[in-house]
């Protein structure tokens, strides 16, 4: 399957950190660093913790670094105390939502049946969802890797049609690299990568396989993104603890493009 040229996408999750005033600093650094990067090869998304969304919204006003949610309900409202909606998120200025996150799925019950409804929901509000899949260090040893991804990526995307597919992004985690200090090699990740595309293709076709977007997740740093941003079918990176400081998530976006 030929690679063709699709534009990184770097998106900083910024998990349980940052307050408000903490976030907005982060951004206001962030702005001028990035600046001078060429929109058309790299994009670049934030998701602060619910509470920053929308002070974080009104700061990136003018800029070209989008905002993203770390999660959302399935429903559209409702009695779901403590949760918070698509459309609130659609409302706020979010471009984009991370589901299925490692963690959500480790400590708060997530499922392959839960991150395909709140997909939906994602795409019903008129966001992109960011789909992270990965496997656990247990079955990386038991080389179950490429089956417990692929089973990710087909319970995520069950139900939905090509031309809905060919503009969402996956994300690839492998658990054992999320905030370990611990990366996949870029040959490593090169392999699960190509092998999600080449999955999309059989359950798609190639032309949607060749658009949607896979960005590499796990201990990504200044010190490893070139390398990695540099393998054909990776689309960029979703960054945990290196987003949290300015200076090293610019240099990650610089290493993009």
């Amino acid at each position: 399957m030929a690679a063709q040229v699709r534009r990184k996408l770097i998106a900083g999750n910024w998990k349980m950190n940052k307050t408000i005033p903490e976030g907005l600093a982060l951004v206001r650094e962030l702005k001028g660093l990035v600046a001078s990067l060429p929109g058309e090869r790299v994009e670049l998304a934030v998701a602060p913790p619910f509470l920053s969304l929308q002070a974080v919204a009104k700061e990136l006003e003018g800029s070209f670094v989008k905002l993203a949610a770390q999660n959302c309900h399935w429903e559209a409202s409702g009695a779901y105390t403590g949760e918070v909606s698509a459309p609130m998120l659609k409302d706020l200025g979010c471009a984009y939502v991370i589901v299925g996150h490692s963690e959500r799925r480790q400590y708060f019950g997530e499922t392959d049946e839960t991150v395909n409804k709140r997909t939906r929901a994602v795409v019903g509000a008129g966001m992109t969802p960011i789909i992270c899949v990965g496997e656990t260090l247990a079955e990386r040893e038991a080389n179950r890797t490429l089956e417990v991804v692929e089973r990710q990526v087909a319970g995520a995307l069950k139900g939905f049609q090509a031309a809905e597919v060919a503009g969402f992004v996956l994300a690839y985690e492998p658990v054992w690299a999320i905030g370990t200090g611990r990366t996949a090699t870029s040959a490593q990740a090169q392999e699960v990568h190509r092998a999600i595309r080449e999955q999309l293709g059989r359950l798609y076709d190639r032309g949607t396989a060749e658009r949607v977007l896979i960005q590499y997740g796990g201990s990504v740093k200044p010190d490893n993104a070139a390398e990695l941003l540099g393998q054909p079918d990776v689309d960029g990176a979703l960054v945990g603890g290196a987003s949290l400081k300015a200076g090293d998530f610019a240099a990650i976006a610089k290493g993009g493009v």
